[in-house]
């Protein structure tokens, strides 16, 4: 069976090595450091511009932090939304849960009626549920088209048990997304244990700078800048494909 790959992606440079690698889908976002925040119109035209045949799916998240939301970050993510479809957004990626860490009906219900008629991930505050078997069968009465999950672990690779254990209790009526600390080394494994259909992550490596002297007293901008490895998305298509 097939299997797919999403790669998450913050910049153009990274949309370009992700699409050139193979990937299967782009999950576009700004800011991957904290975690993924709202991407810009102007990266999603950006991106379209180069290629339409992978389809972008992105980021709706305000601010970095929690997934416990106010009234008027929902109202933000909601336009948002409504802007992205404009520009071209095949679909989206959410997730919003309450003080329990219990998925957020009312707010979910809102952002997907926003986002109809494209498909909406939620995406890993599911991570952070404390009744996943529970969760996901809320999730899927929601109408979200697939989770992304780690199995509750650090790695998908310390969760594959919980994985499996979500795969055989949805069947077919959601998607199980593998994802986090997928890497060249462990995927095969996360492969056997989980047989999920698809698979998520960054593969990120640091940018080289031109220029390697930090020049005067100021320390601004000298942050490293990570880029999607084109090669390394390659090397996990590879195994996808023939594992």
């Amino acid at each position: 069976m097939t299997k797919s790959l999403e790669v998450c992606v913050d910049s153009y440079e990274s949309a370009v090595a992700a699409i050139a690698g193979g990937a299967t889908r782009l999950e576009l976002c700004s800011s991957l450091v904290d975690g993924g925040l709202t991407p810009t119109p102007g990266l999603l035209l950006q991106v379209l511009e180069y290629s339409k045949k992978v389809p972008i799916f992105c980021m709706l998240r305000c601010r970095p932090g929690n997934f416990v939301y106010t009234s008027e970050e929902i109202e933000v993510m909601k336009k948002d939304a409504m802007i992205l479809q404009k520009y071209g957004a095949n679909g989206f990626v959410f997730g919003a849960l309450n003080a329990n860490d219990e998925v957020d009906m009312k707010q979910c219900r809102e952002i997907i009626m926003a986002c109809f008629p494209h498909p909406v991930t939620f995406h890993r505050a599911f991570d952070v549920c404390k009744r996943p078997t529970i969760e996901i069968e809320v999730i899927i009465d929601l109408g979200f088209k697939r989770v992304l999950t780690s199995g509750q672990q650090t790695t998908a690779q310390l969760g594959v048990k919980l994985i499996k254990n979500l795969m055989e209790q949805v069947g077919e009526r959601i998607c199980i997304m593998a994802g986090g600390g997928i890497t060249k080394q462990n995927l095969a494994f996360i492969m056997e244990h989980t047989e999920a259909k698809e698979y998520h992550g960054s593969f990120k490596k640091v940018k080289e700078a031109a220029d390697k002297e930090k020049k005067g007293e100021v320390d601004v901008g000298n942050e490293k800048i990570y880029v999607t490895d084109q090669d390394c998305v390659a090397e996990i298509v590879h195994i996808l494909k023939t594992v």
